[in-house]
């Protein structure tokens, strides 16, 4: 089993920026392997923002390319997303994901609000 608990959401202003984290726990934390970030707004479907694939280019939305940025702790098992010139559009519920090597597992984190507002 592994557990996902995001923090970091809160309200920011238009333009401000956010850095949001992922802790993994649980006895197979060391067997994830992609780990991402969703998110989901009022309304609409959960998207993709940003998915690390190990070994491999960490991929974005074209919505958050270039203001946002994903990266990953392993020794710490967290994952973490920069978010910087945030805009109104960004506000939603952002949720980690992540995916065990052995049995492709997924498991979501509870997710934590993002609101920018002025």
């Amino acid at each position: 089993q592994v557990q996902l608990v995001e923090s970091g959401g809160g309200l920011v202003q238009p333009g401000g920026s956010l850095r949001l984290s992922c802790a993994a726990s649980g006895r197979e934390r060391f067997n994830i392997g992609i780990m991402a970030w969703y998110r989901q707004a009022p309304g609409k479907d959960r998207e993709l923002v940003a998915r690390i694939v190990p070994r491999a280019t960490t991929m974005y939305a074209d919505s958050v390319k270039g203001r946002f940025t994903a990266s990953r702790d392993i020794a710490k098992g967290t994952a973490y997303l920069q978010m910087n010139s945030l805009k109104p559009e960004d506000t939603a519920v952002y949720y980690c994901y992540g995916q065990t090597v052995i049995g492709t597992v997924a498991y979501w984190g509870q997710g934590t609000h993002v609101t920018v507002s002025s």
